[in-house]
């Protein structure tokens, strides 16, 4: 048996996982709110009560939407460390790891189906390149994959806390609105769901208007998008429009960075909820803006992640590779 997780700061996901031939099979999954936990061990516990057994698996792998340096995890949006000594002894395993939330998804990217990934851009995939992936979400994570003796190999980066490089007029009076509220303008400040009500601030002049009235702070970033997606409000679409735009050309920079011509994917909770905004062409026509290098860009695959539970899947590759080759069935 395998567990896998993945530690937001919002949400944490896990699941348990019999070991397969492609990829592993799911059994069961729960969700929990992070922040109604006071450690991740307590939500292990709550896990196998859930799941009405006790958690005695083969190995673990843990996404953590935060950096992992040596063997330990810390959150960026809640005040946690999880280490991998705290994990085996709880579980009782030797075979642990954490990786950061995007390297968990990142890992998942060769095993998904066509139906878990929606085409934008279909460029001329090289087999042997190199990938990367961009979500935004709560948060913005962004990551490469290299290829290595023919493998896609997941490498973390904190590349969403990196600078916001604006493009256009309007972008530079939004980037100078980030650097007063926030001392710096960064991209995760642009490209998240706190990010989108960053752009709604600043296309509604600092009100707001009826389409998202009454909305609790955890609900306007969806309102936002419906308002946009509807055209009830036009300066919610404008807002949709900036983020859209903001989003292909970072979505363009990590792909430049890291030559990903197999393939740009886009994953994270928000892609999947406004697809027909990321359909109608702002997005690729700001992915493919990199004069001289728009040739490469629009040679570049663009996918969008359909699969809600990615890292999960893709924390789970890392446990069954962790645990070896499958054994005899136990009598």
């Amino acid at each position: 048996m395998l567990l896998a997780g993945d530690l937001g700061g919002t949400k944490t996901l896990l699941g348990l996982f019999e070991r397969g031939e492609r990829r592993p099979q799911h059994i069961l999954s729960r969700a929990y709110p992070t922040q109604e936990f006071d450690s991740f061990t307590a939500i292990l516990d709550a896990f196998a009560r859930d799941a009405g057994r006790r958690l005695a698996v083969d190995a673990a792998a843990i996404g953590v939407a935060g950096p992992i340096v040596g063997q330990k995890g810390r959150l960026t949006n809640i005040a946690w460390d999880v280490t991998v000594a705290q994990i085996n002894r709880h579980l009782d395993t030797p075979h642990v790891a954490l990786l950061n939330d995007l390297e968990a998804m990142a890992n998942s990217v060769a095993f998904l189906d066509d139906s878990e990934l929606l085409l934008l851009q279909r460029g001329e995939p090289q087999r042997a390149g190199n990938a990367a992936v961009i979500a935004a979400g709560t948060g913005l994570g962004q990551a490469y994959l290299h290829r290595i003796n023919g493998r896609l190999l997941p490498v973390a980066s904190e590349g969403g806390h990196a600078d916001f490089a604006p493009r256009t007029d309007r972008e530079f009076e939004f980037a100078r609105m980030l650097r007063d509220l926030y001392g710096r303008a960064e991209i995760e400040q642009v490209l998240s769901g706190p990010g989108l009500v960053n752009i709604y601030r600043f296309t509604h002049a600092g009100g707001s208007c009826d389409a998202t009235s009454g909305f609790p702070p955890a609900e306007m970033p969806a309102a936002i998008s419906e308002a946009a997606l509807s055209q009830r409000c036009s300066r919610c679409a404008e807002a949709l429009a900036m983020f859209v735009e903001a989003y292909g050309a970072e979505a363009g920079n990590l792909g430049l960075r890291g030559v990903a011509t197999a393939g740009v994917f886009v994953g994270g909770g928000i892609a999947p909820k406004i697809l027909p905004a990321l359909q109608e062409g702002r997005f690729i026509a700001a992915f493919r803006a990199k004069p001289p290098m728009s040739e490469l860009m629009s040679a570049m695959p663009v996918q969008v992640i359909l699969k809600e539970d990615a890292g999960l899947l893709g924390a789970a590759l890392a446990a069954q590779e962790m645990a070896g080759p499958k054994g005899p069935a136990l009598p």
